[in-house]
């Protein structure tokens, strides 16, 4: 799943992202430095701003690294500054709360993650209305997360929202749209029903290596998956 508000397309890391590397212990150095209080209630709010922004991307280059554990606490301290600042429902409060939704759900945590997403998803409809990309984005993160609760049931319909969303806005053959039919086959898979997930996760298979190429990562797990439902029909 995709961080939002991170300097990255779908297709992979940003550009520039191994500076990163270098300017890690500047960052947390300069960030540990800022007292969050005193720059909240300042007039001016730009430093509390300006290090929440820090410690979101350094906190995106640890999850990159699949290092969770030490990301985990440079993002709930992010999304404390913006809560400060904004206010609960502002969008860039969203993003935070999606970006350490991630983080909860990679170390294992979706009981964690999913309020957070939760909120961000209503902040989402609030913000932009029902019928936006993000809100497709956050529905899909959402039904993955009940998936991995144990709750197909519950999953189906955002995932099915969220397909629609995409298609409506993207047209049929964008990879939003391939990610979001991969999670709607897992879901029907989950539900017992392999012959509804396989017309979809064929589409996903077709989109991604028309969209990526045959050999991106994305098309691998598409791949996985499809292979999965196959299995499950005896094949």
């Amino acid at each position: 799943m995709l961080r939002e508000d991170a300097p990255a397309s779908i297709m992979g890391a940003p550009e520039g992202w191994p500076r990163w590397a270098v300017l890690l212990p500047h960052v947390l150095t300069a960030t540990a430095a800022v007292d969050d209080a005193t720059t909240v209630a300042a007039p001016d709010r730009s430093v509390a701003m300006d290090c929440s922004w820090l410690l979101d991307r350094a906190a995106s280059f640890l999850q990159v690294q699949a290092r969770f554990t030490d990301a985990r606490p440079l993002f709930e301290r992010a999304l404390a500054i913006d809560e400060a600042v904004h206010g609960p429902d502002h969008p860039t409060v969203a993003v935070r709360l999606n970006n350490l939704a991630l983080v909860l759900r990679a170390l294992g945590d979706p009981a964690g993650a999913r309020p957070l997403f939760e909120r961000a998803l209503a902040i989402g409809e609030a913000t932009y209305g029902p019928d936006h990309p993000t809100v497709a984005l956050r529905l899909s993160t959402l039904a993955q997360v009940l998936r991995d609760l144990g709750d197909p049931a519950g999953a189906r319909p955002l995932a099915e929202r969220a397909v629609a969303i995409g298609e409506a806005v993207h047209g049929p053959d964008h990879p939003d749209v391939a990610a979001g039919l991969n999670t709607l086959a897992q879901v029907l898979r989950d539900l017992g029903d392999p012959a509804g997930a396989r017309p979809l996760a064929e589409r996903a298979v077709a989109i991604g290596e028309a969209v990526h190429g045959p050999d991106h990562p994305h098309v691998a797990v598409y791949l996985s998956n499809l292979a999965q439902v196959l299995r499950d029909l005896g094949e």
